[in-house]
């Protein structure tokens, strides 16, 4: 079984047509109770017991009102079987209810546009653990090879509400970041995002601050714990010297120093082609996680065994992929395409992945070479299911296929071979990271932005490859030393020109069109385009 399967089971869905419900939408779409107030930062403490497999902590959530509200009700996202309560002193309420995994809070007064309030809730319990991080959610309590405690979340598909109550939907981070204190045992060690900026000991437990100062989507607020050592190092980039981070469990650490030499050749290839990395002043880190791996704001989680590929194995089948660390190398691109920009809503997660799987090719294409990086890619196309499209459905949270992994590769793959203009194309790559830096574009922005500064209406190729299932089909014959082709599978009027090896531009419509050529095409077609070619009789 091919080991993409197991990562596009990440948010999919059992059948094409799904039916949702009223917590599908309170969890999906901007509601009534979320549209006017603007998180501005999150405070949050979180205590695990290891034993009994719980949490406790708080959350301080501080906002700004967008709209004037009277005795407004807000909506706080935290699923059950966590409990919680509301510090009644620092925000006047009038009630407060549960609706499945939703708070709804009725508060007393008047709340203007522009100001700026906080409430805070404690909760605790035992959170939901998942049963194969991280392709489904949940907190992972494991121990690590000497029987110590090690634990940290998965969470981009159930939701960080699966422990911690916050407005848990991707289109509001909060606007001046996040402390987050991890308490432990004084013989672990709590790692977070962003940087350590203090550390107590108290009666036994250790107290680890963590500060982020960019926006950060939610998902990526993970605290991680372990019986950890740090190593540090430093590069120079195009945003002058980023701090490198690592906190590796303790017999782990020569192998982590010896498999992490990868980290400066990748981001100066990730650099090149998207800008510079997005959080210089929150440092670059990566985290041993008792799981495979994900890609937390300037924490990336790594559980790859410090072995080139995917745990040893090539995604492509060409080899290629064991000449690097698959999760060091994806997790990172994620950096520029998840956390830098975020999509608006789970049904243009296309927007993290399929960039970000082909940061896999591109940087393989600086670290190795032009060909290596399209065999990669090319053989990625094994693990495509053309199961359902990529764009899910929007206002319910819910994703599309996983074929926005390696067809959303490929399909940008394509979109650079029909720009023809590598320097056009990365300034592209560089363009939306710098024009949508530390914001929650929809797929339409996105897709505008790479016809506008491409030159070419791209509007039917996004349409062809996220919003159907179907393949390309160029069917062609030769007839007295002329090339016949047209376009079949497609949606009406596919603007998708074909670059023959020759030169030689083809541009198909539904209808038959003649080229001379008399050589055999086979020997002509591109395989970086990801459509068929087939030979058929006049």
């Amino acid at each position: 079984m091919r080991l993409l399967f197991f990562i596009c089971a990440l948010l999919s869905t059992p059948t094409f047509a799904q039916q949702f419900n009223r917590q599908d939408t309170l969890r999906g779409s901007n509601t009534e109770f979320r549209n006017f107030w603007d998180v501005q930062r999150y405070v949050v403490t979180v205590e695990p017991d290891f034993d009994q497999k719980s949490l406790k902590g708080s959350n301080r959530i501080e906002f700004q009102v967008t709209e004037q509200r009277t005795n407004p009700v807000f909506q706080i996202d935290l699923q059950q079987p966590m409990h919680y309560a509301i510090d009644h002193s620092s925000f006047p309420y009038k009630t407060h209810r549960r609706e499945g995994d939703f708070i709804f809070i009725e508060a007393l007064g008047r709340f203007s546009k522009g100001s700026r309030h906080s409430v805070t809730l404690s909760y605790h319990g035992v959170p939901t653990e998942a049963k194969n991080a991280p392709w489904d959610g949940g907190w992972v309590f494991k121990r690590d090879s000497l029987q110590r405690p090690f634990a940290s979340v998965a969470q981009e598909g159930i939701g960080t509400s699966v422990w911690l109550p916050l407005k848990d939907t991707w289109d509001d981070e909060p606007d001046r970041g996040l402390d987050m204190t991890i308490i432990t045992p004084e013989s672990l060690v709590g790692v977070g995002n962003g940087r350590l900026v203090k550390l107590e000991s108290s009666q036994g437990k250790k107290y680890y601050t963590w500060r982020v100062e960019s926006p950060i989507n939610g998902y990526s607020i993970v605290p991680s714990i372990g019986s950890y050592v740090n190593f540090k190092d430093t590069f120079n980039g195009e945003g002058g010297t980023l701090d490198l981070d690592y906190w590796v469990l303790d017999y782990n650490l020569p192998k982590a120093q010896r498999q992490f030499t990868q980290v400066k050749p990748m981001l100066q290839a990730f650099e090149y082609w998207f800008g510079a990395y997005p959080f210089y002043k929150d440092s670059y880190k990566v985290v041993e996680t008792p799981y495979l791996g994900m890609e937390h704001q300037s924490n990336v989680a790594y559980g790859n065994g410090y072995r080139n590929g995917y745990l040893g194995r090539d995604l492509s089948g060409t080899g290629v992929g064991l000449k690097w660390d698959f999760i060091l190398i994806h997790e990172t691109g994620h950096e520029w395409f998840a956390n830098n920009i975020t999509a608006k809503e789970k049904a243009d997660m296309w927007i993290h992945e399929a960039f970000t799987s082909y940061s896999e090719t591109l940087f393989t294409e600086k670290y190795l070479d032009t060909e290596s990086a399209n065999r990669y890619v090319q053989g990625t196309r094994q693990n495509i299911k053309n199961d359902r499209p990529i764009i899910g459905h929007y206002g319910v949270a819910q994703s599309g296929s996983g074929d926005m992994y390696y067809k959303g590769a490929n399909m940008l793959h394509t979109i650079r071979q029909i720009i023809n203009d590598d320097g056009k194309f990365r300034q592209i790559m560089r363009g939306l990271n710098s024009e949508f830096r530390l914001q929650t574009p929809s797929s339409t922005q996105i897709e505008n932005y790479i016809s506008k500064h491409s030159g070419v209406d791209l509007s039917t190729v996004f349409d062809q490859y996220l919003r159907t299932t179907k393949i390309p089909v160029l069917e062609y014959y030769q007839k007295d030393g002329d090339l016949y082709y047209r376009y079949q599978n497609t949606v009406p009027h596919l603007n998708l020109p074909i670059r023959l090896t020759n030169g030689l531009v083809l541009e198909p419509t539904s209808a038959f069109k003649k080229v001379k050529c008399s050589a055999d095409p086979q020997a002509l077609f591109n395989s970086n385009y990801y459509l068929q070619y087939q030979r058929v009789n006049p």
